[in-house]
């Protein structure tokens, strides 16, 4: 009997901590899922660049992309390295990771 409770709570566990998983995911998914941060994200897997070659290889304003870069820096996508006036953005390992699975579904 303490058996079968012992691995009923262990199944609850595994299954709250799947969904808080998947709760993460989803909220990560929904910051990048528009076109301007899938872009950026893409630009920034061939290296760090600062925030106004990223405008100008969008061909935005500063203003519009300082808002993508915020949104994914929040998120844990990005990460800045301030240098002087510019700001240079870099992917953190979540990042990486999420540029390679863009890699591989755009092919």
């Amino acid at each position: 009997m303490a058996k079968a409770k012992a691995t009923s709570a262990r199944a609850k566990t595994d299954a709250s901590l799947r969904l808080k998983r998947a709760q993460q995911a989803a909220t990560r998914l929904k910051q990048v899922s528009e076109p301007t941060r899938l872009q950026i994200i893409l630009m920034l897997a061939e290296g760090e660049k600062h925030a106004g070659a990223l405008s100008e290889a969008l061909k935005q304003r500063h203003p519009a992309t300082s808002h993508h870069l915020a949104l994914l820096r929040h998120s844990g996508i990005i990460a800045r390295r301030p240098q002087g006036t510019k700001s240079f953005y870099a992917l953190t390992e979540a990042g990486e990771q999420l540029a390679s699975i863009l890699k591989r579904l755009i092919g």
